[in-house]
């Protein structure tokens, strides 16, 4: 018997990433183009790109949606409807937006599906009834709203929600943070976060109760990373139209590894209704090999409490990198190798983990190293093409990954 699963929505900061994490499993995934969004520092989507990448995507079933979510000043309006044509054009799924001028726009000067921003913060019922009025089909809700609330929205508001399920937390309410602005000129709601929340900060003050003075540091600002891992089945009850995944600025590593733990997951309830705690270990084992902060489940379940603050000194957690992504699998008498587009040094003798699109990871060593030509090579460079032993299973665009503690 099938259940029904939401669908899960991966970060595609560059059109690599965005091959990376629908091979892996995602159903959409969400990108920028060279304006207009809130990741200036992103890779970002140039139109060719952009074109590219929607083909891809629909080719295997899965849905491109485009952020126009910083906040417009009247200046940005006058190159936002050629963008939003090609957009119509190029048959992007849906754009994501936060200023109400801009969804006016938008639904006078195109075809194109206006989902909220969780940039706007819609938090309860009436609001997302209002959105729902201005020509809104789904609202991506603020990070501080439960699951249960979230049901709650889709059913009396009656339009698709979404919600994030993993990646970094923001202390603020999504879309009212200034500190950047104040404390580096950089403003977070049109691209140039500096994420002043993540900094060492003085506190000095009194007491209330005792009158004495204090002075301390600390990063009091500074959020864990949301996993939702074991929240799944909230989700799915609740019939959340769509989980996101945050992280358009991270590695396709990281791309790669979430797609793929979130899309078996699902799979796996869809198919037996239910998860079992030696699978959910493994998927939690996965979600620790990424870069990450310590895990919370924020406020998914009950509101998020002083446990979810990051109160230590900047030091993402990371097991794993990644040294490679597979070009080509040969396997044929004589020729049975995998050929490798190098991110990250590796030498022969080392142990790799090659990262299937399905099951688990396949650890192999590095018995030979050659470049294009066939000859030997004791140690790679980044960005060189180069030849290692082939791993049954390897396809296009496989991860190869190492463990740091080599």
């Amino acid at each position: 018997m099938s259940h029904w699963v939401p669908e899960l929505l991966a970060p595609a900061g560059s059109l690599e990433k965005l091959k990376v994490a629908i091979l892996y499993g995602a159903n959409a995934v969400y990108l920028g183009g060279q304006k207009f969004g809130l990741r200036s520092a992103a890779e970002n989507f140039t139109l060719e790109e952009l074109e590219e990448g929607v083909q891809f995507a629909h080719e295997r079933n899965a849905q491109v949606y485009v952020v126009l979510n910083s906040f417009f000043h009247d200046k940005d309006f006058d190159s936002l409807g050629e963008f939003i044509q090609k957009l119509d054009e190029f048959k992007v799924d849906a754009v994501i937006v936060s200023d109400p001028g801009v969804i006016k726009y938008i639904s006078e000067n195109s075809n194109l599906e206006v989902h909220l921003s969780t940039q706007a913060s819609c938090l309860n019922v009436e609001s997302a009834k209002l959105w729902k009025r201005l020509g809104v089909t789904r609202v991506v809700l603020g990070r501080e709203v439960s699951v249960a609330e979230a049901a709650k929205i889709k059913k009396e508001a009656g339009l698709e929600v979404e919600m994030f399920i993993h990646g970094s937390m923001c202390m603020a309410y999504s879309g009212n943070c200034v500190i950047s602005n104040f404390t580096q000129g950089r403003d977070s709601n049109r691209g140039g976060c500096a994420h002043s929340c993540r900094f060492e900060y003085k506190l000095e003050g009194d007491n209330p109760i005792t009158g004495d003075s204090f002075s301390k540091n600390s990063f009091f600002m500074s959020s864990k990373d949301l996993e939702g891992i074991r929240v799944l089945p909230e989700f799915i009850n609740g019939e959340i139209d769509s989980l996101k995944v945050e992280g358009r600025m991270k590695s396709h590593l990281y791309a790669g590894t979430i797609s793929k733990v979130y899309s078996e997951a699902l799979a796996y309830y869809r198919d037996h209704g239910d998860f079992l705690s030696d699978e959910l270990k493994t998927w939690e084992e996965e979600l620790t090999k990424v870069t990450h902060r310590a895990y919370t489940e924020a406020s998914l379940v009950e509101p998020a409490s002083r446990d979810s603050i990051y109160d230590e000194r900047e030091h993402e957690i990371n097991e794993y990198s990644a040294v490679g992504s597979v070009l080509e699998a040969r396997n044929e008498e004589g020729a049975k190798y995998l050929l490798v587009e190098v991110r990250s040094a590796f030498n022969v003798g080392e142990k790799l983990e090659l990262l299937p699109f399905k099951g688990r990871a396949i650890e192999f060593t590095l018995d030979f190293i050659k470049n294009v030509m066939d000859e030997d090579l004791e140690r790679t460079r980044p960005g060189s093409l180069v030849k290692v032993p082939y791993v049954e299973g390897a396809g296009q665009w496989n991860l190869l990954r190492r463990r740091l503690e080599q």
